[in-house]
């Protein structure tokens, strides 16, 4: 590690077998905590480079324990994270309206890294167990349409530095990779991320996998749709500038989207989307970023019929009925 951090001190760029056998050396616990902190920071004050971010998504996903969906047309709604907004579950919420709409929904997610709930504090305060082999995951898709998985069960690396990225409390490029490793390798994914950079990383990134995708950022920096700035969105065959007009007729503040100052605060807020209970912010919000979703699943071909589709989910119940079937669906 000394060599490689002298390297990185004198600004020279890793090549990809570095990054990968960094990454692997991490994830078998041959540093100590204050080389990878080390490590990580450079990351932070620099962009990572391509060949950097292709090699430690390729040992991420060498290292992880991998799902087979056998063929089942499955989804990931999911967010970076680290844009500091401390929004409540917006991607969270919309995989189970989106699963409510008849989706399948395969959601990666982890703690929170500088928020109060991630997707992984949200679920677990419900009670929800995690889904940690192949047959409990196909279960749960096959019979409530919709799966968690806690991204450090399935990759030894992330486990090895939850420590590190906890007392952080600031994001890294374990951030920008937990979106590109689900373990179920599902074929669509809509990403969430929080700065241009990492979107056009992203989607040079994605032009090499067999995968259909779409890539969401808030000109503002939201690693969604937040609905309190134009949004840019990417899929493999177009780049559309989405105003704020586009997507709805309310005006949204960032205070509207606050997601409290405790996982009890958050998961209220959680619930009372699901319920139908929410302000017309919230649910305004969750719709918008499901529809995209639906639009990418090909459930519709516009976005005011995916919005519908949507709305149609969480006024029926059927959303909410998603979120009791997963809680009750522990086979």
């Amino acid at each position: 590690m000394k060599t490689i951090l002298q390297s990185l001190y004198a600004q020279q760029i890793l090549t990809q077998q570095q990054a990968y056998d960094v990454l692997q050396a991490i994830a078998n616990n041959a540093y100590n905590n204050e080389q990878i902190t080390a490590f990580t920071s450079v990351f932070m004050m620099r962009k990572i480079r391509i060949e950097e971010f292709l090699g430690f998504r390729n040992s991420l996903m060498d290292l992880a324990t991998k799902i087979d969906l056998e063929g089942r047309m499955a989804m990931d709604i999911v967010g970076t994270g680290g844009d500091e907004k401390n929004t409540f579950n917006i991607s969270t919420l919309s995989c189970f309206v989106a699963a409510g709409a008849g989706a399948m929904i395969c959601k990666h997610g982890n703690y929170a890294a500088s928020s109060v709930s991630g997707s992984s504090n949200v679920m677990e305060y419900f009670g929800y167990k995690n889904a940690v082999d192949e047959q409990k995951i196909k279960y749960e898709l096959d019979n409530c349409g919709l799966t968690f998985l806690h991204a450090p069960f399935f990759h030894p690396a992330l486990k090895s530095v939850a420590g590190i990225r906890k007392n952080l409390k600031v994001r890294t490029f374990f951030n920008q990779l937990g979106p590109l490793a689900n373990p179920c390798q599902p074929s669509l994914s809509v990403i969430g991320v929080y700065h241009l950079d990492v979107m056009r990383l992203y989607q040079y990134t994605l032009q090499n996998m067999n995968q259909k995708y779409m890539l969401l950022h808030s000109l503002d920096g939201y690693d969604e749709i937040a609905l309190t700035s134009d949004a840019k969105v990417i899929t493999p065959k177009s780049e559309r500038l989405y105003s704020i007009s586009d997507m709805t007729m309310l005006r949204i503040q960032q205070s509207d989207l606050f997601g409290g100052d405790t996982i009890e605060e958050a998961a209220k807020i959680f619930l009372a989307v699901l319920e139908n209970k929410a302000t017309p912010a919230q649910q305004e919000v969750v719709l918008v970023n499901t529809a995209f979703a639906l639009m990418l699943y090909g459930m519709a071909t516009t976005f005011y019929d995916a919005k519908n589709i949507a709305l149609q989910s969480l006024q029926s119940g059927k959303a909410y009925e998603a979120f009791k079937k997963l809680m009750a669906c522990q086979g």
